[in-house]
């Protein structure tokens, strides 16, 4: 596994993984692949190619597309996909459910279909632990049903169940990997912490869902690449890990623990309306991943507060999205109507 495509690449947790592999692995080639839309960046790349031009390259692309996607395996004489792309926010699922199926359950397949042509070496999958469901007690086993309850936890599911039947019906060489909720840099600011984060930053209300008590495992992005590189070179072919710091923090925890790093006041936390089908849980055992040496560097406390640390030192990456008319249209139909009430 030395020439690597990793698809959804110029993504948050994407872009994070082939800054870390080209750093590890000097004898590594990295294509990205990657369609760029509007939470793929080549902003979050932007290093990478000045520091490692020589092993690394972009290619624009939709997973959806079969001959683009053959066509660049074969152009950089790839060995192994590692699957990123994705749609990937449960909110936006809610308003639009179509582009989720056809990008986390048709691109899967069609990166499979490429991947038993070719007789690639390897497939790595990037799931989630929402595919599980909510965890009211307990903790989720890789081997637990899966019970998904928004669409975009339910076209990883279908994702996942497309990479075991191509495991079992044509023996392809693929593992899964599924992991708690991550935050770090380069994370488009819908999602929680870097919502919060920057705008506590200026003094905007905080939208908290509910009552707050929503209990979350918040994991390092870093950590999370680690533990899929341990995964690919130590991991079982057929098998699922589950990657996540082992514990969690509910929502309002995680809301004062940015407050607190920023020095802001509590009085931005603004209680709203929940989200449909919310899950009230999500909690995994790690201790298959673990098994191969593999250990979270950072706590969820750690985390968050390394996070908003990066927020608040980058305005030059948050503030042109959080300004442009395409995020400020989304945060006026997810929050508009919530905040005036």
């Amino acid at each position: 596994m030395r020439r690597l495509m990793v698809t959804g690449g110029a993504g948050f947790i994407g872009s994070n993984f082939v800054r870390y592999m080209l750093e590890k692995y000097p004898d590594d080639f990295i294509v990205v692949y990657d369609k760029l839309t509007y939470a793929g960046r080549l902003e979050n790349l932007q290093d990478v190619a000045e520091r490692f031009g020589d092993r690394y390259a972009f290619v624009r692309g939709d997973i959806c597309d079969a001959e683009r996607v053959e066509a660049t395996l074969r152009r950089f004489d790839v060995d192994t996909i590692v699957n990123f792309a994705a749609e990937t926010h449960v909110d936006r699922s809610l308003m639009e459910p179509g582009s989720f199926i056809q990008t986390d359950v048709y691109g899967t397949y069609v990166l499979l279909e490429a991947t038993k042509k070719l007789g690639l070496e390897r497939y790595h999958q990037v799931s989630t632990d929402e595919v599980y469901g909510q965890v009211l007690e307990g903790r989720s086993v890789e081997s637990d049903p899966l019970q998904p309850r928004s669409p975009y936890s339910a076209s990883k599911a279908g994702g996942d169940l497309m990479v075991l039947a191509y495991h079992e019906s044509w023996g392809l060489p693929v593992t899964i990997s599924r992991g708690s909720n991550n935050v770090g840099p380069y994370q488009y600011p819908e999602k929680v912490v870097p919502l919060f984060a920057t705008n506590a930053i200026d003094d905007l209300p905080l939208p908290l869902y509910g009552d707050g008590m929503q209990k979350r495992d918040y994991q390092y992005v870093l950590d999370h690449c680690e533990g899929i590189d341990v995964v690919l070179h130590r991991g079982e072919i057929g098998e699922i890990y589950n990657i996540g710091t082992g514990s969690e923090l509910t929502n309002l925890e995680m809301t004062r623990i940015v407050l607190r790093t920023l020095g802001k006041p509590e009085s931005l936390i603004k209680h709203v309306e929940d989200r449909p089908g919310h899950d009230r849980r999500y909690a995994l055992d790690v201790s298959k991943l673990k098994a191969l040496g593999w250990e979270s560097r950072h706590t969820c406390e750690e985390a968050i507060e390394k996070t908003v640390r990066w927020y608040a030192e980058n305005e030059w990456w948050w503030r042109p999205i959080k300004s442009g008319d395409l995020y400020r249209e989304y945060y006026r139909q997810q929050y508009g109507k919530r905040l005036a009430e």
